[in-house]
């Protein structure tokens, strides 16, 4: 069945305000949580969204795929035409530490690219969502990048070591901020409210797809350090050091952090020691 992109938007959305209401009773409650193979942080409220989201998304979509980060991976998925690519929630830290900074992140990937996308942060009160091709929006909002071609008053968000490896190249302090949800970190730069965001590797596509097509239908650029767009539903999940960043930011951003890797390599510095690694 061909399914239009408006009923698959329509079903995302409704899908996700039942995960938002879900996940907020268990909000602020002292949910079980443990940690998962890796070092990242999980929750019973974690566990509950995936399902209940895998439950509506699939029922009613039987015929496309599954990607989620609480769920095991099914290598169906890559003989499906569309796939489900979701984090139930994503920024679990801010979530258990009752931060606001947290969101669920749906999106529909077609050939390796997302094709609709919703974000939701329920406790930001925030609610992205787009269509390829249709632009992007916050509520009824459309959203636009900044137009900062150069680094002087840029504000950036990312992983601190970054913002500080930014502020020793451009020998400035930067207008900078940590965001816990990366995809909520991502959609920042899609409304320009965020000049640039750098993601460190080991993104997965859980975390990025939403965001993607946020950022693309806004008329930002997200890409690895060659400029390349990110591909989906592959067999290996994992994406490496990637900018997000207004369009004409973007190859300076990308050569910003080039140099930083370089630096760091040079200093033999990895995660162990306080440096870039990870995400």
């Amino acid at each position: 069945m061909n399914r239009s992109s408006q009923d698959d938007l329509e079903l995302l959305r409704a899908a996700g305000a039942e995960a938002a209401d879900l996940a907020m009773a268990y909000f602020r409650q002292g949910p079980k949580a443990w940690t998962k193979d890796g070092g990242s942080p999980v929750s019973e409220a974690d566990i509950a969204v995936d399902r209940r989201l895998a439950e509506i998304l699939t029922a009613a979509r039987p015929e496309y795929g599954w990607l989620s980060e609480e769920t095991a991976d099914n290598p169906e998925r890559l003989e499906r035409a569309r796939v489900f690519v979701v984090d139930p929630i994503d920024g679990t830290r801010a979530f258990l530490e009752g931060g606001d900074e947290w969101t669920i992140s749906l999106a529909i990937v077609e050939d390796g690219r997302p094709i609709t996308a919703v974000l939701i942060g329920p406790v930001l009160s925030v609610s992205y969502w787009a269509v390829a091709g249709g632009g992007a929006y916050e509520g009824d909002r459309r959203l636009a990048p900044s137009d900062k071609q150069d680094f002087i008053g840029a504000r950036f968000a990312g992983p601190r070591a970054y913002m500080r490896a930014v502020e020793a190249e451009t020998g400035s302090p930067a207008r900078s901020r940590y965001v816990a949800s990366l995809a909520y970190r991502i959609a920042l730069v899609a409304g320009g409210e965020i000049d640039a965001a750098i993601v460190r590797p080991s993104a997965r596509d859980w975390d990025l797809a939403a965001a993607d097509l946020l950022v693309q239908e806004a008329g930002a650029r997200l890409g690895d350090l060659s400029g390349q767009a990110l591909r989906y539903n592959t067999r290996d999940t994992g994406h490496p050091t990637l900018i997000a960043s207004a369009p004409a930011l973007f190859g300076r951003v990308v050569d910003l952090v080039g140099t930083i890797h370089k630096r760091y390599e040079t200093e033999g510095r990895d995660d162990r020691h306080g440096g870039i690694a990870g995400r």
